[in-house]
């Protein structure tokens, strides 16, 4: 699934006229799952002639969205886990 979210984007970074090199590299190196995917179709979507600068920086406001997201997920679990172990002891 991932890899066919990687190919639209590659596709739509095409139709915006951007060099084969700079789609290959951002559709299937960084916007290779379903959520980074997602953002960046949408904001090609949106953006009717983005810079390359503007695509990149997008690129980097997706990754730290998912980087701050994975690190929420890891922080609730281990608060479940202290959380257990007050309560159940170890």
């Amino acid at each position: 699934m991932a890899l066919d979210k990687s190919s639209e984007v590659y596709r739509a970074l095409q139709k915006k006229g951007f060099p084969k090199e700079f789609c290959a590299e951002i559709a299937y190196k960084y916007m290779n799952t379903k959520f980074t995917s997602d953002r960046m179709l949408g904001y090609l979507y949106c953006c009717s002639q983005p810079s390359v600068e503007e695509v990149v920086d997008e690129m980097f406001a997706i990754i730290s969205d998912r980087d701050q997201l994975v690190e929420k997920h890891r922080s609730e679990q281990a608060q479940s886990r202290i959380n257990e172990i007050y309560r159940y002891g170890l």
